[in-house]
């Protein structure tokens, strides 16, 4: 009798830090509109059946049976299924999770080729787990999960590597240079939430997160910023410097420059005088 071994080698490896939130199978029947939309967080999809196309951040890509779509968080986009031939998907959200994809896109699309069959049983595998809750499902999803995403950047050539940082950084980004351009305004957690389309908390975590001080912490450094341009190079009152730098009141002001400054704006103002 023949034996081949194999050893484990054992080198340092890491899990990522990716958390599945969700598997879904879908199938159009004419009964859902195809509205651009997107999420916190990243999108996997795998289509069993039928054509289409994906529209993504404008552009519309065709899509067919056996093709693979990644989609990073945050990322307007949408299916759009053909008449003749009805798309048939499962997919798969992904927390915390991002992909760096060459051309600095924030999607991809592939043909599973050879490795559909594998492919889309570890998709199936977790669909199912979902659905029946077995003993320990969480833990089998999220391993299936694992070996999926090492599967993919195989298949890929490493055309996608796993980054597992935040995952809405572009949109943080896009608030904190809203809020440097905007400060002047009357902004809120609500309009903020608003423009960002996020959840106002969900918003408020990733932000602080991100630059280390949440929204309104970060616009009122920018307004005591240019407060102190305003008192140090113009002759407006304390109360037009309040309200130039967007603040609401003078009192607000005053209070939010000795607790940011430890001093006055008007001993602010005499100091960079003399």
């Amino acid at each position: 009798m023949g034996t081949s071994r194999y050893l484990l080698e054992h080198t340092s490896t890491k899990s990522f830090d990716g958390k599945l939130l969700y598997v879904s199978h879908s199938k159009y029947e004419n009964d859902w509109p195809s509205l651009v939309h997107s999420h916190p967080f990243s999108e996997l999809f795998y289509v069993k059946k039928g054509r289409g196309a994906f529209l993504v951040e404008d552009e519309e890509f065709p899509i067919k049976e056996d093709d693979f779509v990644i989609v990073n968080a945050n990322t307007p986009h949408t299916e759009i299924s053909s008449g003749e031939e009805p798309l048939e998907y499962v997919i798969i959200g992904v927390e915390e999770l991002n992909f760096s994809i060459e051309g600095n896109k924030e999607h991809i699309i592939f043909s599973c080729g050879s490795e559909q069959r594998d492919l889309m049983f570890y998709m199936t595998t977790m669909l199912k787990e979902m659905t029946e809750k077995p003993r320990d499902y969480e833990r089998v999803c999220q391993d299936l999960l694992e070996v999926l995403i090492i599967r993919l950047i195989r298949r890929t050539n490493f055309a996608f590597s796993v980054d597992p940082a935040l995952q809405i950084s572009r949109e943080c980004l896009k608030l904190k240079r809203y809020l440097e351009a905007n400060y002047m305004s009357n902004i809120s957690l609500d309009s903020l939430a608003e423009i960002s389309h996020l959840n106002k908390y969900y918003m408020v975590h990733a932000f602080t997160k991100y630059c280390g001080v949440s929204p309104i912490s970060y616009l009122c450094q920018i307004r005591i910023q240019a407060s102190k341009e305003l008192l140090a190079n113009t002759d407006y009152s304390i109360t037009e410097v309040a309200h130039s730098s967007g603040f609401s009141s003078q009192s607000y002001f005053a209070q939010c420059f000795q607790k940011s400054c430890g001093m006055t704006a008007s001993a602010y103002r005499k100091a960079n005088r003399q």
